[in-house]
């Protein structure tokens, strides 16, 4: 204040809306689509202007398996592909309210299992709101499943339709990749 009295111009930092550095750098990126019985997986490579998965699928438990069990598969897998793609970030769907109490309960374990096994290896997690992907991908947030996984077959060229869980994992995946190439103000929440 003093400076501006005696009229001394002081600099003022102000944040910077450019990108970061590292949204210009190549990145692998890993979406989650967590639930007990079928927690979908995609890996997605993002260099310049072109995309490609590395990898997906979905993670099955039969109906018999208690879900101590389901949970030790989700966490396990998830850490062999976080072991053997190294992702940049990972993405997980956003919270849902459920209007089961049950439902919501067992949906929430699945999700903390994934999350513990991504965060236990250090990787950044962030969180989008599913009608906010279904918007990115396919630009309507009501969207069906079959229209996000046609869509993502085509941004990925994929030969073969992703299964549902699997596509709404990479659809996850993309959508944060197309946030980074964005000035956005309202990027994925990070958890």
């Amino acid at each position: 204040m003093k400076n501006r009295v005696d009229g001394k111009t002081t600099r003022v930092d102000v944040p910077s809306l450019a990108p970061r550095a590292s949204r210009l750098a190549p990145q692998t990126i890993l979406g989650i689509d967590p639930s007990l019985r079928g927690t979908g997986y995609g890996v997605v490579r993002v260099e310049k202007h072109q995309m490609s998965a590395l990898t997906q699928g979905t993670i099955s438990c039969p109906k018999d398996w208690e879900r101590s069990r389901c949970l030790a598969k989700i966490a396990q897998t998830l850490q062999d592909v976080v072991l053997e793609h190294s992702p940049d970030v990972c993405i997980v769907e956003g919270i849902f309210f459920a209007q089961n109490l049950k439902t919501a309960i067992i949906m929430g374990e699945a999700r903390g299992a994934a999350l513990a096994a991504v965060a236990e290896s250090g990787v950044e997690i962030f969180e989008i709101a599913t009608r906010k992907v279904k918007q990115a991908i396919v630009g309507y947030g009501a969207a069906q499943k079959i229209a996000v996984a046609k869509m993502v077959q085509r941004m990925l060229n994929l030969r073969e339709l992703p299964a549902p869980d699997a596509a709404d994992a990479l659809a996850l995946a993309l959508a944060h990749a197309q946030e980074l190439g964005r000035f956005n103000l309202s990027a994925s929440k990070r958890i």
